[in-house]
């Protein structure tokens, strides 16, 4: 049964995920019991062998060759169709020489196929409006290849034509070897793209705890040498092996009827031939403890690794491991499951309370999963604060030890109980809010566990169900078993040459520890009631918006609110704060103070309350605090419910009323990012992330990302002296938008934001700051990474605008980028597989009268650099002399159009595109033409458009090389050399 599971803790992020999977979120099997097999084994396929209550509104069918399906009505959103064809043959159905078929497959399904010409599916599809990469994809896993295709609008046409086109895709694809020679290289590009410090890392974790299983080896990209060798012949054998109706499964949920659905799958579907036997699907294997494992509680300790990577912060994970078995996915097996969540959640806690309070390790965590039907695992990942990796193991594994040897308090088990229920009780009030794409995804994720799916309000009453087995002793009992397996094994990633051993490693997770009892968190109850108001209530006054269902409301300190009830999102509320001035606030030297701010500004507290007792007063209660910052101001956003708004509403505004300056969240996310500074160079997308914005704001120093140096020098009382006026700057906009009631919103307002203070403005050089722009060159700006020689990456920017004055323009801008986008995807993936996903952006800001650009980025091999400019450049240049074609506009504007119709149908539509509307009253008119400045427009216009813009003169290059190479060395012509920017 699939289930609802609560976010990862703030800081998780640090914590290198080297045990995911791609099927996330799923349960442990125990054996299956036949009596209540026997019970259930003639309902729908997919509850055979379960008492888990059907969830009717999916119907569940089989043809007579097999194909199973499941189909639904669903409206979120409107029109929408999305359509899952799950095909049972993943990586792990590959034989030695096959090695990559099953993804390679996947591509060349959608190269050529009985209803689609060659290299015609992305045109086909946007025609039909859906846009490739979100609405039209693929993936392949170990275990299965699922092909996803979101329809917007779906006429009862461009269903039928959708289902004719997948049918051909999976039963009749043109599996040619003129088509292998072209696929060949987008696959290539592909495995070098997602290559380097990440893919040695996968492939080191792989053949290391999964040793003897094929997923050690069966990684789904492949090799290079049996894919350089797949032939027509060979491809033609694996499709024929596995794709098969009855290794398939259809899904489809969206705006219209079951019977709709299943009279496409039956009328496109049925005639798929069944030729010859079944082939069973291969063994998985089992972990199985090698001969010179050590004895240790719970588990032998067998094969362990050190990984050195200069890059990658320090990092020590173990899983302790027990064979897959499926299961009969009954009522009982599901309530024992959440016993062992909520052991885990137990441990998870403690372990964070001890890494908050200032120790040998930044984070720690364990989880669960079943892995590809090949280990049902506890995993546990460990980030040493320094080179001392023993320490840090040793009081990871004392907390668990604690936790193996005395069962926990009721208190503790309370708080995560109320915990656990308020995501299954969200889960329930949102269910007629999740989009068919993801109920389809559910499906999905349900076949790969072999397990079956259960309507939210069915899962909170098998949870609620299950109360009288979360006692202590219970507790215990699966916290133990969740210890026990048949060999552990584990991984340490460090930068350091001869900082660890396998010999070392194995002792560390052997030897006998005493458990921590001082991990143990004491329960002490806090209210809201108890809490310090914020000031004098202050009173509202309501502002016509010229939006019917949008109220503002004004105070008289100068905060503005915008308050949209929402009857159609039940339990559902967002609330976003938006307040002073963003990266325009800070000066040239405050890099490391206001780079922390991510990771310790709201842990640092408020008022009375600390980060443990931040957690303590929302335990139970569906609250949230996320801090980022724009360029011209910086954001508080919550997701939330009806009865918890007002205490949201005064959380924030107690932070920027009576701010805390606990010292130790600042000392911890100064830690982490010195953890992951080295982190950024080991990939061109590394060292995007780190410098592009310096680089776009033609290197700003407060842009910039601070050097180790400077963190070493931050403090407590710097950090407070930067932030500290910050919070109390202007405006403030809050934005509330979802299931509320406006006169409950109101009153919580003035109770809250109303009672502030009045604020200070950002100084006024600050705020007349002008937005820097890098000037136009032919030389790129060259900066380096020390991952793969193979991987790099290229941009083209052509300045534009920004403002409210242009924001016509601004949407025909992303018309012409998306025009852009189609060549150069066309040009460097289908017809030069030189670049796997190359994409061209349009930004444009509001809140500045520049500063917006149209960007082209590929990831390439350094060789490629010159092609990608020039590719670029000519597109550029032929959209200047030549209108692109109606049937060019119409593949961009269709899926626009209905990526539009999509979104207006939420809140969080609104909410981002009234981002400032406070102060900028402007947008509201905007928001009422959006649709057509977005959707209608001539090829004259683009052409003038591209004219205006697209001029090379004004552009200006990026490009990211591996350490030791130069744009001259890679082939860039001399016009092109650059020197490499200085970290």
């Amino acid at each position: 049964m699939i289930s609802p599971f609560r976010a990862a803790a703030h800081f998780a992020v640090l914590v290198p995920l080297v045990f995911a999977a791609p099927v996330m979120g799923q349960a442990k099997k125990k054996p299956a019991s036949s009596a209540a097999a026997a019970k259930t084994d003639s309902g729908p396929w997919l509850y055979r062998g379960s008492d888990v209550p059907q969830d009717k509104a999916w119907i569940f069918g089989e043809l007579p060759n097999g194909l199973r399906y499941a189909v639904r009505n669903n409206g979120v959103p409107p029109g929408q169709v999305s359509i899952r064809v799950r095909v049972d043959a993943g990586s792990m159905n590959e034989t030695e020489s096959e090695r990559g078929y099953a993804h390679f497959l996947e591509h060349l399904v959608f190269r050529q196929s009985k209803y689609i010409g060659d290299a015609q599916a992305i045109p086909t599809w946007q025609r039909l409006g859906a846009t490739f990469g979100s609405d039209t994809n693929a993936e392949t896993t170990p275990i299965a290849t699922t092909y996803k295709i979101d329809l917007p609008e779906a006429s009862a046409s461009g269903l039928d034509e959708s289902f004719k086109l997948l049918s051909g895709m999976m039963i009749y694809p043109t599996l040619s070897d003129a088509n292998i020679k072209a696929d060949l290289p987008i696959v290539l590009a592909e495995k070098r793209e997602r290559g380097g410090t990440d893919e040695r890392i996968d492939k080191m974790m792989r053949e290391t705890v999964y040793t003897g299983q094929l997923l050690a080896t069966r990684s789904p990209i492949g090799t290079e040498e049996t894919l350089t060798a797949a032939t027509q012949d060979s491809v033609r054998a694996f499709h024929k092996r596995w794709y098969r109706p009855e290794n398939t499964v259809v899904v489809v949920a969206g705006d219209g009827t079951p019977e709709q659905f299943a009279a496409l799958i039956a009328k496109w579907f049925s005639d798929w031939p069944v030729s010859g036997a079944r082939m069973p699907t291969p063994s998985f294997g089992d972990p199985i403890a090698p001969r010179d494992a050590i004895k240790a509680d719970g588990a032998p300790v067998g094969e362990v690794k050190v990984a050195v990577e200069p890059d990658l912060p320090r990092s020590f994970s173990w899983a302790v491991l027990r064979p897959w078995r499926p299961v009969n996915d009954t009522v009982a097996y599901n309530q024992g499951l959440m016993v062992d969540r909520l052991a885990r959640e137990i441990i998870n806690r403690r372990l964070e309370a001890r890494a908050r309070a200032g120790g040998s390790y930044l984070a720690a965590g364990i989880e669960q999963q079943d892995v590809l039907r090949s280990v049902d695992g506890t995993f546990v990942t460990v980030t040493p604060l320094g080179p001392d990796w023993k320490t840090a193991v040793r009081d990871v594994r004392a907390v668990i030890a604690d936790a193996l040897k005395t069962a926990p308090t009721q208190e503790e088990i309370d708080r995560e109980v109320a915990e656990m229920r308020v995501g299954y009780t969200a889960f329930s009030e949102q269910r007629t809010l999740q989009a068919s794409s993801a109920l389809g995804d559910e499906i999905v994720g349900a076949l790969d566990i072999r397990e079956a799916v259960a309507d939210p309000a069915a899962i909170l009453t098998i949870f609620d169900g299950a109360r009288p087995q979360f006692t202590p002793a219970n507790v215990l009992a699966h916290t133990r078993s969740q210890f026990k397996g048949a060999v552990t094994r584990g991984v340490y990633i460090t930068p350091a040459i001869g900082e660890a051993d396998e010999t070392a490693l194995r002792t560390a997770l052997a030897e006998p520890v005493t458990g921590d009892a001082g991990s143990r968190l004491a329960y002490k109850p806090i209210d809201f009631k108890s809490l310090p108001a914020i000031g004098a209530a202050g009173k509202g006054t309501v502002v016509a918006t010229g939006i019917p269902e949008i109220s503002q409301v004004d105070f008289a300190n100068g905060v503005k609110a915008l308050i949209k009830p929402s009857e159609v999102e039940p339990g559902r509320v967002t609330v976003k704060v938006r307040f002073g001035g963003g990266y325009r606030a800070f000066g040239p030297n405050d890099q490391a103070n206001a780079a922390m701010a991510d990771l310790a500004l709201v842990g640092s507290g408020i008022g009375p309350l600390g980060q443990e007792d931040l957690d303590r007063i929302t335990t139970g209660r569906k609250m949230g605090f996320d801090f980022a910052i724009d360029d011209a101001d910086f954001v508080f956003t919550a997701n939330t419910r009806r009865e918890d708004l007002a205490d949201q509403l005064y959380l924030f505004a107690a932070k920027l009323a009576m701010p805390r300056w606990d010292p130790n969240p600042v000392l911890r996310a100064k830690a982490a990012m010195k953890l992951r500074a080295d982190a950024y160079a080991s990939s061109p997308r590394g060292v995007l992330e780190r410098d592009l914005k310096w680089i776009e704001h033609d290197r700003d120093p407060r842009y910039r990302a601070p050097t180790p140096a400077e963190l070493d020098a931050a403090t407590p009382e710097g950090f407070r002296k930067l932030w500290e006026p910050i919070l109390s700057m202007g405006p403030v906009e809050v934005q509330v938008y979802g299931d509320v009631d406006l006169a409950q919103t109101t009153a919580a307002l003035e109770r809250s934001f109303g009672a502030l203070t009045p604020r200070t403005a950002l100084p006024a050089e600050k705020a007349a700051a002008p937005y820097r722009v890098p000037a136009g060159s032919d030389q790129p700006v060259v900066l380096t990474h020390h991952g793969d020689a193979r991987q790099s990456a290229a941009m083209v920017y052509w300045p534009t605008g920004g403002g409210t004055a242009g924001l016509r323009e601004s949407r025909q801008l992303r018309i012409l980028s998306e025009v852009f986008s189609n060549r150069l995807l066309d040009r460097l993936r289908e017809k030069l597989g030189a670049s796997y996903s190359p994409q061209v952006y349009s930004t444009w800001p509001t809140e500045f009268p520049s500063g917006g650009s149209i960007l082209a980025l590929g990831m390439l091999e350094p060789g490629q650099l010159k092609t990608f400019y020039a590719t670029a450049d000519e597109i550029a240049a032929d959209l200047i002399a030549n209108p692109p074609t109606d049937d060019e506009l119409a593949r961009v504007t269709e899926p626009l159009r209905q990526q539009i119709a999509r979104a207006s149908t939420g809140s969080s539509y609104f909410m981002l595109m009234l981002e400032g509307a406070t102060q900028r009253p402007e947008l509201f008119g905007s928001l009422r033409s959006l649709m057509i400045d977005s959707t209608v427009t001539t090829p004259q216009a683009m052409q003038a458009l591209a004219a205006k813009y697209l001029v090379k003169q004004r552009s200006w290059r990026l490009a990211v090389l591996p350490q030791g190479q130069t744009l001259a060395s890679v082939g860039a012509s001399p016009a092109s050399g650059g020197a490499p920017a200085t970290r």
